[in-house]
């Protein structure tokens, strides 16, 4: 969470502005952006949700950062591209951050901070076998095997060791590998977004498309039964019902800068079953209509 308030002014090769006193990467100044943000990896998806916007006030974009600011039902929001990975969820929001809690004029922090309400709209494959494709999965917890978090000095109190603990005890997980952090959503996004519609469980989130999450095309794999282990791991009653690549780290992240976050995903394919949709623009679509009507309700 945040620390108390520093007023160091900080230095021009950390905080990075353009000539037009943008924020370098995702090109955007203070009040471009709403108080909720809607994150999607691809950047054809900005398109797709802020054609459901009353009004668009804003577009930009500069190299994967696509960002859309407008209107839906008198409630302001911003949709933003962050590609793929954690190490683009950094970028993301730490840029996201520095828009509202930091005053770029002086470059020291803001004495007040703004909290952001983040909600990533994403596509997922499914682990087990009772969650068909085109369901909506709410993460409410992100187990994140990559190494984001362990950069950042944190308090301990936000990860979930004993998940992660266990985890590790349960794949015989490689020492060689980052160790896996478990950090909870945002209970109040969660609770507002609970209903018969959303299935919620715990998301991993991996370091890459293919081998890290048991894809085999021409190399080999370090530990072939990992996919499996991940599948038939239980703690409290709780499962990993999918895998993606973004989740750990927006928690972590949002949870650091004092910001709010859900992730939400389309279920499009079961790795369980071997199985893909047959319409997967229409289970993206599903989803993102849902939380729209959610967000402006």
């Amino acid at each position: 969470m945040h620390s108390i308030l520093d007023q160091t002014i900080i230095q021009p090769s950390e905080l990075i502005l353009t000539d037009n006193n943008r924020i370098y990467h995702l090109d955007l100044a203070p009040g471009e952006i709403a108080d909720t943000i809607i994150t999607v990896g691809d950047q054809d998806r900005v398109d797709q949700v802020s054609r459901h916007f009353d009004v668009i006030e804003l577009k930009r974009q500069h190299r994967e950062f696509k960002t859309y600011t407008g209107v839906l039902n008198g409630k302001r929001l911003t949709v933003l591209s962050t590609g793929i990975g954690t190490d683009n969820i950094d970028i993301v929001l730490n840029e996201l951050d520095a828009l509202v809690n930091i005053d770029f004029s002086s470059r020291r922090q803001k004495s007040s901070t703004t909290s952001l309400n983040i909600v990533r709209i994403g596509t997922s494959g499914a682990l087990q076998p009772d969650i068909p494709v085109g369901s909506f999965v709410a993460s409410e917890i992100g187990l994140g095997f990559d190494n984001l978090l362990h950069f950042y000095g944190h308090d301990a109190s936000m990860v979930n060791s004993e998940i992660s603990e266990a985890f590790v005890s349960h794949t015989q997980w490689n020492s060689s590998n980052s160790i896996p952090y478990a950090v909870q959503a945002d209970t109040e996004l969660l609770s507002k977004f609970q209903s018969d519609k959303i299935i919620a469980g715990i998301t991993a989130t991996n370091v890459g498309f293919y081998g890290p999450q048991g894809r085999v095309l021409r190399l080999p794999l370090e530990d072939p039964a990992l996919p499996e282990k991940i599948a038939s791991f239980r703690f409290g009653g709780k499962k990993i019902t999918n895998l993606e690549m973004e989740t750990s780290a927006i928690y972590s992240m949002s949870k650091m800068l004092g910001h709010r976050a859900l992730s939400l995903n389309a279920i499009i394919a079961n790795r369980a079953l071997g199985t893909f949709s047959a319409q997967p623009k229409q289970d993206i679509e599903n989803l993102i209509e849902h939380t729209l009507s959610v967000l402006t309700s």
